[in-house]
């Protein structure tokens, strides 16, 4: 479409005056960037910051387009529009090039990912074509935007007469343009003064609704035309204008996401919207009323509103947007606004500078609701600047104003609005800002020219530590200089033989800056190392072949002519001589080959020889050996099957009708009192296990009001802290302490387990950061060295009690009874502690033992004349047997209700005379120096005889052969030595063995190894035991303990967080904290949970599953050998199942469903109230202010040093409790 302007001029010949003669400088309004030359035209392009002129040879400018400033942002993406953030930004023509071939300029522009200005051509003489950071220009004069046809031509000079011509190619202008016409003599090329100026505009240009059409000025007759469905020119519409605009339309509103109280800005965008804020009547969000805000108005497409929910509970938390403007007409947006509250989780990173300048991220749900400008956040009341909003929100820490730096951590408090606000608590903490205390190298170089420095100069080594806008800074200004290197050949030519391949360079300065690690030495293209740096030389060593040159120039020219040497230090780099390699003499290659060959092949034959005849004798040796392997595993295999067979017969009994209420599990005060105190020097003495405290009874109120206020004081984190710091840092609070104080804590904070999962946290959290910046990570966790590994231990203890007896109680219990069985149905020697059937090497009874399997009539004197049937060995010593009988007998009580051996006698009958069976009397057998323990075969007991069980001993007064008690069996063994299977070497053993042949010492430690094939056997024989023990353990498929996910997961978060942590030190982390913390103390020691008894040789079969245990939850690749350990070779084959199950195991918990805080802390405040009441509280507190009164001056004054400590006035309630407990009177 062609457009017509009319231009109205009073030309007038005395106000006209040309130009004289032609200038040759051209000036521009703002900065020049850049000039081109047309090689064609020789005109030229000048690009400036916001305007590309056209000149011509006379530097006259011919043309120019705006190239700037424009809507945009580094925010924004295209189209720019629609982009809140876009401002107004200079455009700097930062490049510029003809294409000759093509008549093209082609120039880049600087703005961002918006589009530059317009994607149509512009006027610069010719057309010109504009694309995203290019502007074409192309030499078609035909498409140029120009004015023609004038009338009249001729115009009179003294007399006003209107002029007017049409316009075309004028429709690529979107928006106003302020046009300038000169007047210029064509003949003579010079320009007329004019200040002739029309505007352009189009109608439809920015308003491209009815309201925005009727808001338009009157001038420029723009009307909105209903056929046209646009705004045009008032003659270019052939209907009338309507009276009314049609219904709001709303296309967005942000943001799209409210707190549930409001308090935010909405921004509703859409046309006819209205012509003036008064238009706007109504507006609700999600059939909420909202505030119109006016400031914030932009005809009819965006006005902005602030209310929301307030604190009502409203039943839809999501809807529309409704707008109601001037008329009652109305509009309903099709996206839908949410009411919802942002909920954040966690903080990372956890410490920061005081300075601030930390970028901290928030990560939570939700937090992506309002707008950016919504949210402010503070950290502990500093405010943190908001740098990215999302579904992660990232703000820079501010400076902290406090006079010292807290030691507890801070809550961040994140504002949405004006009503809402959120904290994540003790989340981010403040530490001490670093400090720069030296630097090294001391000296460095400033060029070859440095004439502006004079050599040594001593300058200020200055730093900073930029963390987002804070800086600290820090001076230097000790002993720091340059030097100048001369500029100047250091060494001359060089001839390097096979024998003298070093170089020293001479020269000044070398030492002063540089090391002899940091300096460089090349010999053409070949690194030579520097062996001593000095001031004034370098020593080198040379590449003993003679390398290539570094150019490729000197590479085409034979390899006789010199090397470089170049010498590198730091960027400088200086070519200080060259090097001549001599020619070696060479050997002709006819007479090489035949002499490296032959003697070759040679041996090669030879080799080859050796090896067959090798190897056919190997080959023959291996079918022997796996000849005699099949055999013995043959009879291996037969012996298990058999071995489990009766096994499987014999504990049916025991296991079928196996229950919780058969098994004899340990409450759960006794159970917590064994795994926290029974290792203590005290043992079952201990004072946490007794509860009896030594306090005078006129004292008992007083004592009980004081340890009340210290259980308060404790539950203070802030003295807690300081309380376990305090005693840590003491050198004599050793590792025993530090275990049983922990064990005092966990009791004492029993009745609030969430507040000491709390401080359990918090100390893990400064202990791994102390392993992974300064220490080994992999080594955290292993050992219960600190207070809060201990912690952790007694933790995981009370969490997994219940899922001991609700599932892996009962395979553990099982485990036990067949291991117990299993080592008793052979004979056991009850002084060396060895057996025939066990899993532990140490622990074989390396004899052949003749024995047999009797079984007993008992009858318990003064229970009736029931009779029970007991399997014994005829090789059992008498208390072996009283174990056994009781065992039977007493199947149905728990241990600690049993008769023990020592308070019961056993009675044989063999006729009308009893006879007491005892491991030592006046018949017992004398070898040299050595007693044997009594046994039934001793006695001559036989099968089926009946014996006699009696709870009580009564001692007579009888001839001296035939006292049988107690005292004086206990007296006669310890009068000699004794022993009862296999008679320990003594001395004259010594001397007879050393008259032994060889062979002979050789047969019998042959013969001593025969026995291991025992252990097998016995490992066949419980292998299902074992695997359904692990299964139970290592299964994520059935029900896992909540403490486990949630503590697997704190381990996996805290990991993240760290990038030095790697998978396999998470793997080594939870395998510490579970595994080698808990089940292996459980698996050891049984006693801890049922009420049974340990003896050691059951402990040492316990020790090798738990060792195999072990090795099944490392990463590290156990490489087998023959001298390996017996015990690992037993489950060598079995071990990579097991990793398979810990990994499996591992790898389920993450991926079950987290335990979140809430769900956390209502587990353990249900066992808080369960077991709090029958532990010993009193006592652990009485016990834990011994630890304060001992280290009370240093508590003291770490609390008088915390500010936190010092506003909850804790000393002053310490040194209160000092004076209640201790009875003294005190300054307070």
């Amino acid at each position: 479409m062609a457009w017509r302007w009319v231009l109205a001029a009073v030309l007038a010949t005395s106000s006209l005056s040309l130009l004289g003669s032609a200038f040759n400088e051209f000036t521009s309004d703002t900065l020049i960037n850049n000039v081109v030359q047309d090689p064609i035209t020789s005109r030229l392009y000048v690009g400036t910051v916001n305007t590309l002129y056209q000149l011509d040879q006379s530097l006259h400018s011919e043309a120019r387009t705006r190239t700037g400033p424009e809507l945009d942002n580094r925010q924004c993406t295209p189209p720019v529009t629609s982009c809140e953030e876009a401002v107004e930004t200079d455009t700097i023509t930062s490049c510029s090039s003809f294409h000759p071939s093509k008549d093209i300029l082609i120039v880049c522009g600087s703005l961002y990912r918006g589009i530059w200005f317009s994607e149509e051509p512009v006027y610069v003489e010719q057309a010109a074509v504009l694309h995203y950071n290019h502007l074409l220009f192309s030499l078609q004069a035909d498409s140029c935007p120009q004015f023609e046809n004038p009338d009249p031509h001729l115009i009179p000079v003294g007399h006003p007469i209107p002029i007017s011509f049409q316009g075309k190619n004028l429709d690529i202008y979107k928006q106003e343009v302020n046009v300038s016409f000169h007047i210029k003599d064509r003949d003579s090329e010079k320009k007329i003064d004019s200040t002739l100026t029309v505007v352009l505009y189009n109608c439809s240009l920015g308003r491209e609704d009815c309201s925005l059409c009727k808001n338009a000025d009157p001038k420029y007759n723009c009307v909105w035309c209903a056929n046209m469905r646009s705004c045009v020119y008032r003659k270019l519409c052939g209907s009338q204008e309507p009276a009314q605009c049609p219904n709001p339309k709303i296309t967005d509103i942000i943001p799209r996401f409210g707190p549930l109280k409001g308090g935010i800005v909405v921004t509703i965008k859409g046309s006819n919207l209205g012509i003036k804020e008064e238009d706007i009547k109504k507006v609700t969000v999600a059939g909420v009323d909202c505030v119109h805000q006016g400031d914030r108005y932009s005809v009819s497409t965006r006005y902005s509103d602030s209310g929301g929910a307030e604190s009502h509970p409203w039943p839809i938390n999501q809807g529309v947007v409704e707008v109601e403007v001037e008329g009652g007409r109305t509009g309903r947006s099709e996206v839908l606004f949410t009411y919802r509250d942002p909920i954040p989780e966690k903080v990372s990173p956890s410490t920061g500078p005081a300075a601030g300048g930390t970028v901290i991220t928030i990560s939570g749900k939700h937090l992506d609701t309002a707008n950016k400008d919504d949210v402010i956040v503070t950290v502990g009341g500093t405010p943190c600047k908001v740098l990215s909003f999302g579904s992660e929100i990232t703000c820079e820490t501010g400076v902290y104003k406090g006079q010292k730096v807290p030691s507890e951590t801070l809550s961040v408090s994140m504002r949405y609005g004006k009503s809402t606000t959120k904290d994540v608590p003790g989340s981010f903490q403040y530490s001490e800002n670093p400090k720069l205390t030296d630097y090294s190298p001391k000296n460095t170089m400033v060029g070859l020219n440095a004439n502006q420095f004079e050599a040594d100069n001593e300058m200020t080594v200055s730093y900073w530590t930029h963390s987002g806008s804070v800086s600290l800074f820090q001076n230097i200004s000790k002993g720091f200089s340059c030097f100048v290197l001369p500029n100047k050949t250091l060494i001359y030519g060089v001839r390097l033989t096979a024998s003298h391949l070093s170089l020293s360079p001479q020269g000044r300065g070398f030492s002063k800056a540089m090391t002899a690690e940091e300096a460089q030495a090349f010999v053409g293209d070949a690194s030579c190392k520097v062996t001593i740096l000095q001031d004034d030389k370098l020593f080198l060593e040379a590449p003993s072949t003679q390398p290539r040159a570094r150019s490729k120039r000197q590479r085409r020219d034979t390899s006789s002519d010199p090397l470089d040497l170049t010498i590198k230090f730091g960027n400088g780099e200086w070519v200080v001589g060259s090097v001549n390699y001599e020619r070696k003499y060479e050997v002709p290659l006819a007479i090489i080959i035949p002499a490296v060959i032959v003697p070759m092949l040679l041996f090669i034959a030879v080799s080859v020889y050796c090896y067959r005849r090798k190897s056919q004798q190997a080959e023959r040796e291996y079918e022997k050996v796996k000849h005699q392997l099949e055999n013995l595993e043959e009879s291996v295999r037969d012996r298990c099957k058999k071995e489990f067979t009766d096994l499987m017969i014999e504990m049916e009994d025991q296991t079928n009708d196996l229950s919780e209420a058969r098994i004899p599990f340990l409450d759960y005060k006794t159970y917590t009192d064994r795994v926290f105190f029974l290792p203590s020097k005290d043992g079952d003495n201990d004072v946490m296990i007794t509860g009896k405290l030594d306090i005078p009874e006129g004292r008992k109120v007083i004592v009980a009001q004081a340890l009340n206020q210290f259980s308060n004081l404790l539950n203070s984190k802030t003295f807690l802290i300081n309380f376990i710091k305090t005693l840590e840092g003491r050198p004599d609070f050793n590792a025993r302490s530090r275990v049983y104080f922990a064990s005092l804590l966990t009791v004492a904070l029993h009745g609030k387990l969430e507040y000491y999962t709390d401080i359990m946290r918090s100390l893990l959290l400064e202990l791994m950061e102390e392993y992974v910046h300064s220490k080994n990570p992999k080594l955290m966790l292993r050992r219960s060295e600190t207070v809060v590994e201990r912690m952790l231990c007694n933790w995981m203890s009370i969490c997994l009690y219940q899922f001991l007896r609700d599932s892996a109680g009962e395979p553990l219990y099982k485990l036990f009874k067949a291991i117990k069985h299993q080592v008793e149905k052979g004979p056991v020697d009850a002084k060396m502690k060895k057996a025939k059937y066990t899993l532990n090497d140490t622990g074989l009874l390396g004899d052949d033992v003749e024995y047999c399997v009797l079984t007993l009539q008992v009858l318990v004197h003064g229970e009736g004349p029931d009779v029970t049937p007991v399997k014994v060995l005829n090789c059992d010593t008498i208390s072996q047997v009283k174990e056994k009988i009781i065992e039977q007998v007493y199947r149905n009580l728990p241990y600690s209700q049993r008769p023990k051996v020592d308070s019961v006698a056993l009675e044989w009958r063999p006729g009308s005379t009893g006879q007491i069976l005892s491991d030592m009397d006046l018949t017992s057998q004398k070898e040299g120096r050595w007693k044997r323990l009594n046994t039934l075969a001793h006695y001559n007991v036989r099968d089926n005889a009946t014996l006699v069980l009696s709870r009580s001993v009564i001692f007579c007064l009888m001839p001296t052969e035939h006292v049988h008690g107690v005292p004086v069996e206990n007296a006669l063994l310890e009068d000699d030595k004794v022993f009862h299977l296999v008679r320990p070497v003594d001395e004259l053993d010594d001397v007879k063995s050393k008259r032994g042949s060889l062979k002979a010492k050789a047969t019998t430690k042959a013969i001593a190894e025969i026995y291991l094939t025992r252990l097998l056997s016995v490992k066949g024989t419980l292998q299902q035991f074992v695997d359904d023990f692990f299964r139970s353990v290592l299964c994520s498929g059935a029900v896992v303990p909540p403490a486990v996910k949630y503590f697997f997961d704190f381990l996996d978060e805290q990991a993240l967080k760290h990038d030095n942590v790697e998978e396999e030190t998470v793997h080594i982390w939870k395998t510490n904290s579970l595994p080698m913390r808990f089940w292996v103390n459980i698996l050891k020691n049984p006693h801890f949970i049922f009420d049974v008894h340990v003896t050691e040789v059951v402990d040492a079969s316990l020790s090798v599953i738990a060792q195999t245990f072990m090795d099944a939850c490392t990463k590290t690749e156990h490489k087998l050998s023959r001298e390996s350990p017996s015990n690992k070779l037993l489950y060598a084959k079995e071990i990579s199942t097991y990793k398979k199950m810990v990994d499996d195991y591992y790898k389920g918990i993450k991926q079950m469903v987290p335990v979140s805080d809430q769900d956390m802390n209502t587990h353990l405040a249900e066992v808080s109230r369960e077991h709090t009441d029958t532990l010993n509280t009193q006592a652990a507190l009485h016990q834990l202010y011994q630890y304060a009164s001992k280290y009370y001056d240093g508590i003291i004054q770490s609390l008088d040093e915390d500010p936190a400590a010092q506003s909850k006035q804790l000393t002053l309630r310490l040194q209160q409790i000092a004076a209640a407990l201790e009875n003294k009177v005190t300054d307070l």
